[in-house]
C-alpha cells in the first residue's frame, strides 16, 4: 500500500519551569491509504502529542527538536501558518477527545457545521475556485448530518449544543471534521464520555465513514477493546517512543515487547480467575528520561543491558517490529513467562532480520 503520512524520528520538548520535558523522543509510524492506525498506550505516553505536532496545533511551549511529517511531498514541521491553514480541516482533521468542550455553547449547530465548508470555498476561491452560497451550505450540512445518523437535521441545525445528548454531539463533532472532505482523520479517544452502548455506535460510525470517503485514520486510544475493533495496525506507545508496531493480528497474538504483553495480560476475559495482572510503578518522569529502556524499572523480566542502552527497533517480519533487548539473538528467555520465551524463539528462528 502507498504511505500517505510518514513521521521520522519526531523529538518535541516542551519548555517549563522545571525545565524540559521529553515528551516525544524519535518518533517513527507510517499511515497507508485506506487504513486505520490505532496508536496505544498510557496516558502521557505522547499520543495526543503526537496527533498535534501532526496537525499543527501545539502549544507555545513546544520546541520540535528534530525529525519531520512528510505528507503530500512536504515536511508538515517546516511549513508556515498561512501554509499550514490550507491543509487543516482540508486535507488533515481531527476528532477531539470530549464532545461537551469540543463545541461552542454558544453558537448554533448549523453555523458551526457550516463553517469549515466556507472557509475550504474561501481558500478554493482563492485559486480560481467558486464560493459556497448559504442555501447550499446549508443543503451539505443537512445531508452530512444524515449520514452521521443524526435525526431531524432541520431541527438539530437550529439548535445549540446543549439540547443534544452525548452521541448527538459527538455525531456533530464527526460531521464537522467531515465537512471539508479530508484524507485524513485522526481520532483522539473520540468515545470519551459516552456510554457503553453510544460509543459502539460511533465506533461504527467512524468505521463507516472512513469505507465511503476512503479516509486514512489514526485512531489514538487506550481502550485494547476499541483497537481489536477498529485497527488495521497498531503502533505502541511507551514514555514518548512506538516500541511495537505491527498489524492488529501481530499485536494482539504475536506480541513480544514486555509492555505490550503486560497491557495485553491486563484485559479481563470471561475465563479469570483471581486478581487482574498489572503494571507495576509509574511511567517515568521525562523531564530526566531513563538511561536505557524507559520501560526497564517496570519490567520484571528487564536485562542488564535495558538499564544501560536504549534498544533498537528490531525488525521482526515486514509488517512487524519492537523495540526490546529480548529480540536480540544472545538475549536469555529462560526468566520470561513460557509462552512468552517461546513466542520470542520461534521469532527469532523465523526471523533473518534479528
Amino acid at each position: 500500500m502507498e504511505k500517505i503520512l510518514e513521521v521520522k524520528d519526531l523529538q518535541l520538548d516542551f519548555r517549563t519551569t522545571d525545565g524540559n520535558v521529553s515528551a516525544l523522543r524519535g518518533v517513527d509510524f507510517a499511515l497507508y491509504h485506506g487504513e486505520t492506525l490505532a496508536i496505544v498506550g498510557e496516558s502521557g505516553s505522547g499520543k495526543s502529542v503526537t496527533s498535534k505536532a501532526i496537525l499543527g496545533v501545539l502549544p507555545k511551549n513546544a520546541v520540535i527538536r528534530g525529525g519531520s511529517i512528510a505528507y503530500d511531498g512536504r515536511d508538515l514541521l517546516t511549513l508556515s501558518e498561512p501554509d499550514f491553514y490550507q491543509l487543516r480541516g482540508n486535507k488533515l482533521s481531527m476528532i477531539l477527545q470530549d464532545p461537551m468542550s469540543s463545541l461552542n455553547p454558544i453558537m448554533r449547530v448549523g453555523r458551526q457545521l457550516t463553517e469549515a465548508m466556507y472557509l475550504k470555498s474561501r481558500t478554493q476561491a482563492g485559486t480560481g475556485g467558486s464560493r459556497l452560497t448559504g442555501a447550499a451550505a446549508k443543503a451539505k450540512a443537512l445531508a452530512l448530518m444524515k449520514s452521521v445518523g443524526i435525526a431531524e437535521p432541520e431541527k438539530r441545525f437550529t439548535q445549540y449544543p446543549f439540547e443534544l445528548s452525548g452521541g448527538m454531539r459527538q455525531r456533530i463533532v464527526i460531521a464537522i471534521a467531515l465537512a471539508a472532505d479530508p484524507d485524513i482523520l485522526i481520532c483522539d479517544e473520540p468515545t470519551t464520555a459516552l456510554d457503553v452502548t453510544i460509543q459502539a455506535q460511533i465506533l461504527e460510525l467512524i468505521d463507516q465513514q472512513k469505507t465511503q470517503r476512503a479516509l486514512s485514520v489514526i485512531f489514538i486510544t487506550h481502550d485494547l477493546g476499541v483497537v481489536a475493533k477498529m485497527a488495521d495496525r497498531v503502533a505502541v506507545m511507551y514514555a514518548g517512543r512506538i516500541v511495537e508496531c505491527g498489524t492488529a493480528d501481530e499485536i494482539f497474538y504475536e506480541a513480544v515487547h514486555p509492555y505490550t504483553w503486560a497491557l495485553l495480560s491486563s484485559i479481563p476475559a470471561f475465563h479469570s480467575h483471581g486478581r487482574l495482572a498489572s503494571i507495576p510503578g509509574t511511567p517515568p518522569n521525562l523531564l530526566r528520561p531513563p538511561k536505557g529502556d524507559a520501560f526497564a524499572p517496570r519490567n520484571p523480566y528487564a536485562l542488564q543491558i535495558d538499564f544501560e542502552e536504549e534498544p533498537p527497533m528490531f525488525r521482526i517480519s515486514d509488517t512487524h517490529s519492537a523495540a526490546t533487548w529480548l529480540l536480540h539473538s544472545d538475549a536469555p528467555t529462560d526468566a520470561l513467562p513460557q509462552a512468552l520465551a517461546e513466542r520470542i524463539s520461534r521469532l527469532k528462528a523465523e526471523s533473518v532480520a534479528l
